[in-house]
C-alpha cells in the first residue's frame, strides 16, 4: 500500500490458533510453508500454513528452545539452553547433526544469505563461525560479555552482534568492528531494514532506525505504549512492511518509505490480541505473491501465562487466551536414533542450494 495514495484497508483478524506449549514461548520461525515455535517447555512445535494444522514435535533439546532460523525449504537450525545446535532436514523432519556448540546456553544464532556460515553467540562470551558445509567449527572469537543477538545483513557482506544497549557492526572480510551503536535501554530486537538500515527496539515503546554506515539514528518514533518485544519486517510490491508486537497484546503494521527515511512510518492497522506477546514472525503466502497486498499473510507468535501461541495469515490474526480450547492431540516426531549426517552432502549442494 502507497502511504500518500491508500487502495487497500489493512486489517488483522484471527483465524488460526493453537495450543501450542506447556510453558511460554520464546522464539518463533517461519518459512515459505511451515512455522515453528520455540518454548521453554524444551520442545519445537511444527505448523504446517498450507493445510493450517498442527504436523508435529522436535524433541532434541534439554532446555529453553532459544533460537529458529530456515534456511531454505530443506533446513532448520535450531538453538537452545543445553549448548546445542540442532540441523534439521524440513522434508522428514530428521536431526541431520547435533553439535555442542557453547559451553553455556545459545543464545542466538544466524545463518548466511549463501547457507555456507552461520554465527552463533552463547553464555560463555564467544562469538562461534560453523562451517555448515562440514558441521564444523570453523573460527571462535572471545567476546568482553554475553552477547544476546547476533544478525547478518542481507548481502552477507556485514553482521551485528548485540551486547546489552550496544550493537557491534562487523565487516564479513575483516571480521572486525566498524562502528559502534549505543541506545539507552537494553535492546530487544533489531532488524536489517535494508543492507545500511537498521531498525532497533528496546526497553521502550521507541523505534529507532539507524544507518550501518554512520551509526547515527535517522528516525525514531512512538509505535506502541509499552515495552516493544518484537520487530519484523517484509517486502511487498514494492512496500516495506515493519510489524511491532508490544508486551501489552497489541501487534501494529506499519508503511516505511525509504525515500524519506527521516519521516515516521504511517500506521497501517493495529490489534489488542489481550495477551503478554514474547515473538513475532511473518509468514507470507506464497500463493498470495501474485494477488494484490490485500492477500498479505502475518504470522504471530504469543505467549502468555499458560504458553499458548497465535498464528495470523490473510490479513487475519489470531490468538489464545485462558479460555481458548486445546487443538486435537500433538503428534509428536522424536529424532530416531541413528548416525549424525553431515547437514549438506557436497553432491547435494546443487540440488539442495543450501548448506
Amino acid at each position: 500500500m502507497d502511504a500518500t495514495v491508500p487502495r487497500v484497508s489493512w486489517t488483522v483478524a484471527p483465524d488460526f490458533t493453537h495450543h501450542a506449549h506447556t510453558a511460554s514461548l520464546s522464539v518463533v520461525a517461519v518459512n515459505n510453508r511451515y512455522v515453528v515455535t520455540g518454548s521453554k517447555d524444551e520442545t519445537i512445535q511444527i505448523y504446517d500454513m498450507k493445510k493450517k494444522v498442527e504436523h508435529g514435535a522436535l524433541l532434541q533439546h534439554n532446555g529453553t528452545v532459544t533460537c529458529l532460523e530456515f534456511y531454505g525449504t530443506a533446513h532448520l537450525l535450531s538453538g537452545a539452553e543445553d549448548g546445542a545446535i540442532c540441523i534439521w532436514n524440513t522434508k522428514r523432519w530428521e536431526c541431520l547433526k547435533s553439535i555442542k556448540a557453547h559451553k553455556g546456553h545459545v543464545t542466538s544464532l544466524s545463518i548466511h544469505p549463501s547457507g555456507k556460515l552461520c554465527l552463533s553467540v552463547g553464555t560463555d562470551k564467544t562469538l562461534r563461525t560453523w562451517n555448515l558445509v562440514e558441521g564444523r567449527s570453523a573460527f571462535i572469537k572471545n567476546l568482553k560479555q554475553n552477547a544476546h543477538i547476533i544478525k547478518w545483513s542481507p548481502d552477507g557482506e556485514k553482521y551485528v552482534t548485540v551486547i546489552t544497549n550496544k550493537v557491534d557492526i562487523y565487516k564479513l572480510d575483516t571480521a572486525s568492528v566498524t562502528g559502534t551503536i549505543t541506545t539507552e535501554k537494553r535492546i530487544s530486537s533489531l532488524r536489517f531494514i535494508t543492507d545500511s538500515i537498521l531498525a532497533i527496539a528496546g526497553g521502550d515503546e521507541i523505534i529507532r532506525f539507524y544507518s550501518c554506515d554512520s551509526q547515527k539514528c535517522l528516525c525514531e518514533f512512538k509505535a506502541h505504549e509499552n515495552r516493544i518485544k518484537d520487530i519484523y519486517s517484509f517486502e511487498r510490491e514494492g512496500q516495506h512492511i515493519i510489524v511491532t508486537a508490544c508486551s501489552d497484546g497489541y501487534i501494529k503494521m506499519w508503511n516505511l518509505d525509504l525515500n524519506k527515511i527521516k519521516d515516521v512510518p504511517s500506521l497501517l492497522c493495529e490489534v489488542n490480541t489481550k495477551a503478554r506477546l514474547t515473538c513475532l514472525a511473518v509468514w507470507l503466502d506464497p500463493a498470495s505473491e501474485l494477488k494484490e497486498n490485500s492477500d498479505k499473510v502475518a504470522t504471530l507468535s504469543q505467549a502468555n501465562e499458560d504458553g499458548k501461541s497465535s498464528i495470523a495469515r490473510k490479513n487475519e490474526v489470531c490468538w489464545t487466551d485462558k479460555s481458548g480450547k486445546t487443538a486435537k492431540r500433538k503428534r509428536k516426531i522424536a529424532p530416531e536414533k541413528q548416525k549424525l549426517e553431515a547437514p549438506l552432502q557436497k553432491k547435494k549442494k546443487k540440488r539442495n542450494s543450501s548448506a
